[in-house]
């Protein structure tokens, strides 16, 4: 038999550096949350080939002395937890495990300086070797350098990416963590090249759109919820803001940057019937809570939480944000399609006009003959339409058939004010699809179709007519579905919840479940293909989205087919009603699709459009 054995202090290092330590984001990130531990005002971060050949973070915290230094690259050793109450930990970092194992993998040069002292001191270790030591000239506070990362492991360093892959991962890490603190100043640097900056003190809105996004700020809505012990802060994005992948959800807990599958299936379902299946909002969103109402523990790289009330978090986050976007999404993402309004801007290419062809043009529209049919693009300078003018005004004036083809008629009354109302009067209707309003400060056009859409949806919601939909269809032959022992038990711990969408299910056997009733809705789907696809859906989310989401395919669906038609014409009377509902509707600043209904002009954009600014 091999003979047990305790394993040498350096082997020990650098096993744990695989887990805390696999790339250079991770020992990044171990070294930004010690500084913000620290106390610290600013904190700079300094890469080299991505982190591959360097990581420097100096701060101005508190600093530390030469023992605690040396006490600090031991394993198992940190200031963090003052009592042996693990559950009540606030501070990002707690185990004692990162410099101990970026020690033992990398080159690492750890100075530091108190505030009330008068000199710095340093050490040098060389993957676990101590080099150096001595005493160093620096300002209060800490600075930390990691080189040549995994260069004496090459069997670890050879599956590292390429030094552009580990750069965006790093960028990531610095990104996340400074949205957290907006009363810290970051800075970041990448091959001498500055990368972003951020001030102290700033508001949390300010920060995470200069971090994420600048047009987030005009985007999104601020949250801020209290309930219970519970409290939701920051900026989520308008459904009709958003983007292809889920890289833009950025997601904390107890100031934690977290990637957490729960808190990503309750932001899914709050968004679930305001984006398409293919889009992903954009957000940030802090959730703070009792420590001991959450597992920070889970994990080396601490980024899994869990949670005493999943249920009961969940909720909160799917509640707080749909009345946040029901207060604030009758916004549209501002601004038309760029290349849209490029088009408004460039000149048409026309040929070379003449006065003759000008005075053709006149010809035939007075003799009322197409004249866009016969040529569609001439665009005479005013001179020549004036010449032109004249010229056929004498010819016509000596006709002796020539008599007035029109009259003139009083103008109707403008439909009320435009400042009255946030999406202005309707003053008119284009391809009779999109309406065309005034309002006080722009010209906004309404996709008629979509508007009134998400208006028949927010009705059927409203009547209940989602319970009607869900009421369930009892089986007459109970049908019995083969799963795995696992899957089979998801499905027994969300059956009370799927209950109430109309699903009845329960145990049948280790691996099998029962079927007793569907709902109405989805009456022909097969029930074995929808279990697999709910119990699917539970692993990855946390909680069984995908039935509630079937069910509200079928409202929108109802009401794709229950609302105004594009091509139908409406009277002003008619596109007004619609404005002021939509004025009056939560979420209809976009259809049941995720696109915008609506679009506003402002007035200084039109002006810019003639030149006038």
């Amino acid at each position: 038999m091999p003979q047990i054995r305790r394993l040498p202090e350096h082997l020990v290092n650098r096993i744990a550096a695989g887990e805390v330590v696999e790339r250079p984001a991770a020992a990044l990130k171990e070294l930004v949350e010690n500084a913000i531990d620290a106390g610290s005002r600013r904190i700079d971060v300094k890469l080299g080939e991505g982190g591959l050949a360097r990581i420097e973070v100096a701060d101005d915290g508190c600093g530390m002395s030469a023992a605690d230094m040396e006490l600090a690259l031991e394993r198992h050793a940190t200031s963090k937890l003052p009592d042996e109450a693990i559950e009540q930990v606030m501070t990002l970092g707690f185990r004692g495990e990162a410099l101990p194992s970026i020690a033992s993998v990398a080159k690492l040069t750890l100075e530091s300086r108190q505030r009330d002292s008068d000199s710095g001191w340093k050490r040098v270790i060389d993957h676990g070797a101590v080099v150096e030591e001595g005493p160093a000239a620096l300002p209060p506070g800490t600075r930390v350098r990691v080189e040549n990362l995994f260069h004496k492991v090459p069997a670890r360093r050879k599956f590292l990416r390429t030094s552009r892959s580990e750069y965006a991962a790093c960028l990531d890490v610095v990104r996340r963590l400074a949205m957290t603190r907006p009363d810290i100043a970051f800075s970041l640097e990448h091959d001498g090249r500055r990368i972003f900056a951020t001030q102290a003190d700033e508001p949390l809105g300010d920060r995470v759109a200069g971090i994420v996004a600048r047009e987030l700020r005009d985007n999104s809505v601020a949250i801020d919820l209290v309930r219970g012990g519970m409290r939701l802060s920051g900026v989520a994005g308008l459904p009709t803001y958003n983007r292809g992948v889920a890289d833009h959800q950025y997601l904390f807990v107890n100031g934690r940057p977290v990637k957490d599958r729960l808190l990503v299936g309750a932001v899914r379902g709050a968004y679930a019937d305001m984006l398409a299946r293919d889009r992903h909002a954009v957000l940030a969103l802090f959730l703070d809570l009792p420590a001991e109402d959450v597992d920070v523990n889970v994990h080396p790289a601490k980024t899994e939480v869990r949670f005493r009330d999943a249920a009961g978090v969940r909720g909160f986050i799917v509640s707080g944000l749909r009345q946040a976007l029901a207060s604030g999404d009758r916004r549209s993402a501002q601004g038309p399609d760029r290349a849209a309004m490029e088009r408004w801007r460039v000149e048409p290419e026309h040929p070379a006009s003449s006065s003759e062809a000008v005075g053709q043009q006149m010809r035939s529209i007075f003799e009322g003959r197409d004249w866009s049919a016969q040529r569609p693009h001439i665009a005479p300078r005013v001179s020549e339409a004036g010449q032109a003018w004249r010229a056929y005004e004498g010819e016509v004036m000596a006709r002796d058939d020539y008599a007035p083809q029109g009259r003139a008629e009083e103008a109707e009354p403008q439909q009320g004010d435009a400042t009255q109302y946030p999406l202005g009067v309707a003053r008119g209707q284009v391809a009779n699809t999109y309406i065309v309003a005034e309002a006080a400060d722009g010209l906004v056009l309404v996709d008629q179709h979509a508007a009134h859409e998400r208006l028949v949806l927010e009705r059927l919601r409203a009547s209940g007519a989602g319970d009607a939909v869900a009421r369930s269809q009892a089986l007459l032959v109970p049908d019995v579905v083969e799963l795995d022992e696992v899957d089979c038990d998801r499905l027994e711990e969300a059956a009370e919840g799927l209950a109430t969408f109309g699903l009845s299910i329960e145990r049948f056997g280790p691996a099998a479940m029962l079927v007793r009733a569907m709902p109405h809705s989805l009456g022909k789907a097969d029930p074995a293909k929808l279990l697999r696809d709910l119990a699917d859906d539970i692993a990855k989310n946390g909680q069984a989205l995908l039935l509630e989401e079937r069910i509200e395919h079928v409202l929108a669906t109802m009401a794709c087919h229950g609302s105004v038609r594009a091509g139908r014409a409406l009277s002003v009377a008619e596109m007004n009603a619609l404005l002021r509902e939509m004025e009056r509707t939560p979420r209809s600043g976009q259809c049941n699709h995720g696109r915008p209904t609506w679009v506003k002009l402002s007035m200084d954009d039109v002006e810019k459009l003639f030149g006038r600014h």
